[in-house]
């Protein structure tokens, strides 16, 4: 999926057909999935038709036993041995609002 040549709103159908058709892989009804997870009929289709919140999405994911696929979400950050070195172990609280085109020249606000 080239999600960069792709609408906002086709990345949102796309995902409701992934969780429909994890959804399906499990066996489970619409009808049931909703009954599971305290939400309505209605919302579990608006997310299967890219409507959906991303609160319901999670209910979802954790009813079908997928939310361990939201590791692949957004990968969780790493840094460089060099770069943890360089800030000293201090953690980034704040973005200073520059656009960094070459990781070699940042400036970052520690």
């Amino acid at each position: 999926m080239n999600t960069y040549a792709m609408s906002d709103k086709a990345i949102q159908q796309e995902l409701g057909r992934r969780v429909r058709s994890l959804r399906l892989r499990r066996n489970v009804t619409q009808k049931a999935l909703a009954g599971s997870t305290t939400l309505s009929l209605n919302v579990i289709k608006s997310l299967e038709s890219g409507n959906g919140k991303l609160s319901t999405l999670i209910a979802v994911m954790r009813e079908l036993d997928a939310l361990h696929e939201l590791e692949n979400f957004i990968a969780p950050p790493t840094i460089s041995p060099l770069q943890l070195a360089e800030t000293q172990g201090r953690v980034r609280k704040r973005a200073s609002g520059k656009r960094i085109k070459d990781e070699a020249k940042e400036d970052l606000e520690w």
